[in-house]
């Protein structure tokens, strides 16, 4: 029987990859006395175990413990070489650890500076200047409005790229607070401080506008018919909103027209006569406190002292008013003024009646080149031929010469005055009737053929 019972090979197998050492290797002598005498069952024993287990030499003779104990750690050997290896194996992760920190650092690092970089390009490409153009864009800034609603605005109208930055900028900027309301042109293209520069100046653009004027003597029923012919005024609307004292606001001196008197106008002869031009569209109430804006700055033109003047007199703005309303409707050239207004004067101190012709015209529809005896006896409050003192309020709108008139009437003994009829518009004074009616025939003769 052959000693190893199984097929021949030209080496021995590894006991873990069980292929063949071919590198010349041979099984190890057998003992010297395996085959001796005496000893013919052991020998036996050893054939048979090497014939039924399998083969565990390795090339470099050791132990098929110790072998898989060194192949598993890379190195040969018993317990020495299974910790040799363990630390191997640590020391190589030690090593990979700080290679793992350093790349999660720089991927960190990168996201941070994508971050950046990506919030500076959106902040830089938010706060540039839009396409340029030539055609320039008109926007409205309201009173009060607040500077985010302007941003919006501004985005809107393709101005600016991007509202929420620009209204961060301008409140880093300490801006948006002086802007001042009225339509601006801007241009596409314009850098956010241009904007910000245009609209705190109050450059604004010239709003459509209306230009109307109002004549010395005019009473408030022909200005409304005046405004409704010029400036696109209702007539009625104006009537109405003019005797709605809680909308006169132009003027300090409104405030003091009596309430409590029978006024056809209350603010007739309080509506400055002069050439205004205001926007297109203004209402009745805007137009009403603009010419009431303008007595005041006439007034402030009188010389300082006529408030103490008039309070030496003891006379009323509103007196003054309507005395220089009466002079306004009487006089024509401005030399003589000062005189009938201190004609006036002298027969209000007399307690005479004013007779004045001009306060009935302003109660009739039309007015009359000669008043009727019947015209002289209409009953109303105006009428100066029967009632002693002046009218309730003024009858028309007085000019300034007028009003300096009224405040510093000429000093004479004058009591009445008659037209002359020669188209000079001069007047024929008197101290006594009797002269007066020497007066009156004197200028019917001289009447302008």
């Amino acid at each position: 029987m052959d000693r190893d019972n199984g097929p021949k090979t030209d080496g021995w197998k590894s006991v873990y990859g069980n292929e063949a050492i071919t590198d010349g290797s041979s099984k190890p002598e057998e003992p010297a006395n395996a085959g001796d005498a005496g000893q013919p069952d052991r020998a036996g024993a050893g054939e048979a175990a090497a014939a039924t287990e399998p083969a565990v030499w390795t090339h470099g003779g050791t132990d098929a413990s110790a072998n898989r104990t060194g192949s598993r750690y890379g190195n040969g050997g018993g317990e020495g070489s299974g910790e040799s290896g363990r630390q191997a194996i640590y020391g190589a992760a030690a090593k990979r650890k700080p290679r793992v920190l350093l790349w999660s650092f720089c991927i960190a690092l990168g996201l941070v500076l994508a971050v950046v970089l990506g919030t500076l390009l959106y902040v830089w490409n938010g706060l540039r200047p839009v396409s340029a153009s030539e055609k320039p864009v008109r926007v409205t800034i309201d009173k009060g409005m607040r500077a985010s609603k302007v941003s919006k605005l501004l985005e809107d109208n393709g101005l600016i790229r991007n509202s929420f930055l620009f209204g961060v900028w301008m409140k880093l900027q300490d801006e948006g607070s002086k802007f001042q309301a009225g339509v601006y042109e801007l241009t596409p293209g314009m850098t956010r401080e241009q904007i910000v520069a245009k609209l705190n100046s109050g450059d604004i653009v010239a709003a459509a506008s209306v230009r109307f004027t109002i004549p010395e003597g005019f009473t408030v029923q022909q200005i409304a018919d005046r405004l409704a012919k010029t400036a696109n005024v209702n007539k009625e609307s104006f009537l109405q909103t003019a005797a709605d004292r809680a909308k006169w606001t132009g003027s300090a001196w409104a405030g003091q027209i009596p309430a409590d008197v029978n006024l056809r106008y209350p603010l007739e002869g309080y509506l400055f006569p002069d050439t205004y031009e205001v926007r297109n569209g203004s209402s009745e109430a805007e137009i009403i406190n603009r010419l009431l804006a303008e007595l005041d700055r006439k007034l402030d033109q009188l010389p300082e002292d006529w408030q103490t003047t008039l309070q030496e007199r003891g006379m009323t703005v509103h007196q003054m008013l309507t005395i220089a309303s009466l002079v306004e409707r009487e006089v024509v050239v401005d030399e003589e003024r000062a005189i009938v207004s201190g004609v006036i004067q002298n027969r209000l101190a007399k307690t005479m009646p004013l007779q004045i012709d001009a306060t009935i015209q302003y109660l009739l529809d039309k007015p009359k080149e000669k008043l009727s005896t019947d015209d002289l006896k209409v009953q109303s409050p105006y009428n100066t031929y029967l009632n002693p003192g002046l009218p309730p309020g003024p009858i028309a709108t007085p000019s300034l010469k007028s009003i300096e008139a009224a405040l510093y009437p000429a000093k004479t003994d004058y009591l009445y005055y008659v037209t002359k009829k020669d188209g000079s518009n001069t007047h024929l004074f008197a101290v006594t009737y009797a002269q007066h009616q020497k007066n009156i025939k004197l200028s019917e003769k001289n009447v302008k053929k």
